[in-house]
């Protein structure tokens, strides 16, 4: 069963992918859908994208296993909408055409901006990649029994099978069909729980209080996160995080105007809303009907606690189809991130940077599948060093990296008049740079106890999210390199009114 569920999901996705082949002929159909999607369709392929592996798994493995402290991502991932909300999805579907680097583009023409820019973003897509990865290993170990490094290999085959023929067209149906499966299977497992405490919120959190071996203390803050800073730092990196994300904000594109990208964050907020808040059901079953002795047996880092729950309150059949909506969950966003890099790389380092302009839409479009196989082969070969690492966390890695190398330099682009070149790329690789040390130097890296990370010491920073120091530096070295260069010109101000009208009416 679990097995014919697989190939389904496999099967549905590879015929979506054939459909939209056909589509697939030049540069506009392969980053940005040629701009065709209407608000409901990109809001739930939003949703689709965003509500990844670390939401459904690895969020509900942290609530099983902390408690109060899991529940965070939750709240985080779904409050960070208010920002894309009111700061972000206007100016840059006005700005920008096909990628992130386009809106800055849009007011620096400096082919060093336009190269940074693309640098982060294919940054943050392969550290968000890994994160799916390697919740898609441990999936398929448990759901068809097969090794960790094989089941890496399968998901980062299919990716690139997807974003190589089918390109936009086949990411974002592929997102619209995980999204239905995903809320269906939620929904179903979220009232079974519901059931099982006879519909009584009061019932199921009395009942928690006794049901883990942390007591009362699971519905209070503090077990995973003793120190307050870390639970600031946190989300701040979750809050401010989804504004630059580059898979998420290319979204924006693939609509014909900025009113229907304000449409599709709406639809997209209500679907995650409804979504995160059955996250609570997700965890607080698993944690009173599996136990967190079970979870970590099959997996350290927890990420396979719906699945568990599933198989404990359904049998085999729901604990088939739940694990592969999971495996949808993870091949719809892995696409996602794939097409990003690969856009990236193809239309910013290859077209503007390399070709100046004048590579031609069959060379691009050669470009960007050749840079979805690189970016595919890369991503797979670091996520078999991060096995054992919760997927939740890895994911507010890349929020961190987004929050502190991206969102800067977006919110000073659009809103600050003063602003320059060389703050825009001081900005970006001072955050982008200081996220990646303060990561390395953390106890995600290094733990005095064996297994317990990927080296064995004593980190030199105590915080596991470096948000709370490297979004402060982000915004402080966008602002300091802007202020130690040279003041602008008319024609920089000129610059700057023209682009302030052209990201509020379009243009």
């Amino acid at each position: 069963m679990a097995i014919a569920l697989f190939c389904g999901i496999v099967l549905l996705t590879l015929v979506i992918t054939y459909y939209a082949s056909k589509k697939t002929n030049n540069t506009s159909e392969f980053y940005t859908a040629g701009g065709g999607l209407k608000g409901w369709q990109n809001g739930t392929a939003i949703a689709g994208d965003y509500m990844s592996a670390a939401s459904f798994l690895g969020i509900a493995g942290s609530i099983a296993l902390v408690g109060y402290d899991g529940f965070f991502y939750s709240i985080g991932f779904l409050v960070a909408y208010l920002v894309v909300l009111y700061l972000v999805a206007e100016p840059l579907r006005n700005l920008g055409k096909y990628t992130v680097a386009d809106m800055i583009a849009a007011r620096f023409a400096d082919k060093k901006v336009r190269g940074v820019a693309a640098l982060n973003t294919i940054s943050i897509s392969i550290f968000y990649m890994i994160a799916q990865l390697v919740g898609a290993g441990a999936l398929i170990k448990l759901l068809l029994g097969l090794d960790y490094v094989t089941s890496v290999l399968i998901v980062g085959v299919l990716m690139t099978i997807y974003v190589v023929f089918g390109g936009m067209h086949a990411t974002s149906w592929v997102q619209i069909s995980k999204a239905v499966l995903l809320m269906l299977g939620t929904f179903v497992i979220s009232i079974i729980v519901f059931a099982k405490f006879d519909f009584s919120l009061v019932n199921m959190f009395e009942h928690m209080k006794t049901a883990t071996p942390l007591s009362e203390a699971f519905l209070n803050p503090g077990n995973k996160y003793k120190v307050p800073i870390e639970t600031i730092s946190l989300n701040l990196a979750l809050v401010l995080g989804t504004a630059g994300l580059p898979h998420i904000l290319i979204r924006f594109f693939t609509v014909k105007d900025a009113r229907t990208a304000r449409s599709s964050v709406v639809y997209a907020t209500w679907i995650i809303g409804i979504f995160y808040v059955m996250t609570i059901f997700l965890g607080f079953g698993a944690a009173a009907f599996v136990g967190a002795a079970d979870i970590t047996e099959v997996d350290a880092g927890g990420n396979m606690a719906a699945p568990l729950l599933a198989k404990a309150l359904g049998g085999d059949f729901l604990f088939a189809f739940i694990s592969a909506v999971a495996f949808a969950t993870i091949l719809a966003v892995v696409t996602g991130l794939v097409l990003s890099a690969a856009s990236a790389f193809a239309h910013d380092f290859y077209g503007q940077i390399v070709r100046r302009g004048q590579s031609t839409e069959k060379e691009q479009l050669k470009m960007a599948r050749y840079a979805s196989i690189g970016v595919s082969v890369v991503s797979i070969l670091l996520a078999l060093f991060a096995q054992k690492m919760n997927v939740a966390f890895l994911v507010s890695l890349a929020f961190a990296v987004a929050a502190s190398a991206n969102l800067p330099v977006i919110l000073f682009t659009v809103f600050w008049k003063r602003f320059n070149t060389a703050g825009a790329v001081s900005g970006m690789l001072v955050g982008l740079i200081s996220t990646i040390l303060l990561v390395a130097l953390s106890p995600n890296i290094w733990n005095p106890e064996a297994g317990k990370a990927i080296f064995v010491g004593d980190p030199i920073i105590p915080l596991t999210n470096p948000g709370i120091i490297s979004i402060p530096l982000g915004f402080l070295a966008a602002f300091v390199g802007t202020l130690l260069s040279s003041r602008n010109s008319a024609k920089d101000e000129a610059k700057y009114a023209e682009v302030l009208v052209k990201a509020n009416i379009g243009g």
